[in-house]
């Protein structure tokens, strides 16, 4: 903590989204530079919901906004709550809020979704009409949308070259660490308390499993690096293992930032990101891909309109089969490595990255069924839903998007089960009726009543007549293309 800000200035207001938190937030950082800050968090369940957004993330980011406002109180920075039923009621809220506690200044750190950019620049006009002054950051990422083009001028539509050119550009001031604001005398506003939420349909999953807030994700991130970091290339694809991070749903609400990982890294890794060891790097590269898929979203603004990146892939036929669905989302489908898979997410609120590839796969490829189906269930039940990242894994899987997966790689579901999870460890604990069960046999349970397996269902597609009818459907639209 550093000093007492000046009493007596008019207040700058924070508007605080998924970057709830106090250490290295550009908005925040810069305004109590300036003078004295009150946070406001305007609470928007009704558009979240309608955007797709369930349980598991909307009580996680009530829970890290809370956690906020007690870390707040401590450099006596008030934490306001507005409800709002629509992002249209932004502006007119902000000003009212502005007015009401005489600020000067609105400040925020923008947000990459076409409906959140709209919202934005809306605020920002309405402010700008009433002749005050408003800041807008570029914090969740090192660039801007549009800082990194290709020699043609284009947004990258491929990750490789994208990644190459962050490297390139990457300077130490994108990585700088902002200031946490210093303690500001008490204003005569309060605090206003975090309401809880209303029923939201669904009961949210495990969160004993995610506490929320910085110093939850600081923590988190510390045991990763001390633990599991170096192996994280060797170990990321093994859904038994806890070789990950488990830092999605942090990352996605801003309780760290990428800034904060990578000073991490640079310091286990001699000062370097894309050189050194080798788990390390590969953990960096996964927080680039989070960064490309935010450059997407401005950059190719159809994909947040529910159409698909590779255009001509709109014609393709896919199949409307509710009981087929059903049997994806309830882990029925008769592969256990995509039950299993589906089970932990629904159970927890969070599924493996591997297995969010093969379950993705499994539905656009097995299926082929709309992977805008999937992309909505996947948003309803992660912790870490956001709109860019799982826009963007889910057109990956079905080929219809940026670098996607060529049409023709279909993932065996009990290839990979053998390769990632061979003793069916991560199958069991999930499927516990398969606990019982060789570890040969749990990749592929056997037909009948063998070992009371009845209540296990036959695989709902053949694996080979399911990747020819996807090959004959793929074929068919890039004939039509030509």
């Amino acid at each position: 903590m550093q000093g007492v800000t000046q009493a007596g200035a008019a207040p700058r207001l924070v508007w605080l989204r998924s970057d709830l938190r106090l250490h290295d937030n550009t908005a925040l950082s810069d305004a109590a530079r300036q003078g004295p800050v009150i946070a406001v968090f305007l609470r928007c369940l009704p558009q979240w919901q309608a955007h797709g957004h369930g349980a598991n993330k909307l009580d996680f980011l009530n829970r890290g906004v809370a956690a906020l406002a007690e870390d707040l109180a401590g450099y006596n920075i008030p934490l306001l709550h507005r409800e709002i039923d629509h992002f249209d009621a932004a502006p007119a809220t902000l000003l009212a809020l502005a007015e009401e506690v005489g600020a000067c200044a609105l400040h925020f750190n923008r947000e990459y979704p076409l409906n959140e950019w709209r919202r934005d620049e809306a605020v920002i006009h309405a402010f700008d009409r009433q002749g005050l002054t408003v800041k807008a950051y570029t914090d969740a990422i090192a660039f801007a949308p549009g800082e990194l083009r290709t020699g043609q001028g284009a947004y990258y539509s491929v990750f490789t070259p994208f990644a190459k050119a962050w490297h390139r550009a990457l300077t130490p001031e994108r990585l700088a660490l902002h200031d946490a604001p210093a303690v500001q005398a008490p204003l005569e506003i309060s605090s206003e308390p975090i309401p809880a939420l209303p029923a939201l349909g669904d009961t949210p999953a495990a969160p004993e499993r995610w506490p929320a807030g910085e110093q939850a994700a600081a923590d988190r991130l510390e045991r990763f690096l001390r633990f599991r970091g170096r192996h994280y290339k060797a170990q990321r694809d093994l859904p038994a293992v806890a070789g990950t991070s488990e830092l999605s749903p942090y990352l996605a609400l801003g309780m760290i930032s990428f800034r904060q990982c990578c000073q991490a890294v640079l310091a286990e890794n001699d000062g370097r990101l894309d050189e050194g060891d080798a788990g390390l790097t590969a953990w960096v590269n996964e927080l680039i891909w989070r960064e490309f898929y935010q450059h997407i979203v401005i950059g190719f603004p159809r994909v947040c309109r529910h159409r698909a990146f590779q255009q001509h892939t709109e014609a393709l036929a896919w199949r409307d089969d509710e009981t087929a669905f059903t049997a994806w989302c309830e882990g029925r489908t008769g592969y256990p490595i995509v039950d299993a898979a589906m089970r932990q997410l629904v159970e927890t609120g969070w599924m493996h990255n591997r297995l969010r590839m093969v379950t993705a796969m499994f539905l656009t490829k097995h299926l082929l069924i709309d992977w805008r189906r999937g992309e909505a269930f996947f948003l309803r039940h992660l912790i870490d839903g956001e709109f860019a990242a799982n826009n963007g894994g889910w057109q990956w899987a079905a080929s219809t998007g940026t670098d996607a997966a060529p049409y023709f790689r279909i993932f065996n579901p009990t290839t990979q089960s053998q390769r990632f999870d061979p003793e069916g460890t991560f199958i069991k604990t999930y499927l516990p009726s398969l606990a019982t069960l060789s570890a040969k046999q749990r990749h592929a349970p056997p037909a009948g009543d063998l070992l009371g397996q009845a209540d296990y269902p036959a695989p709902i597609v053949d694996h080979k007549a399911a990747r020819a009818r996807a090959l004959d459907a793929f074929k068919a639209l890039k004939s039509d293309a030509s």
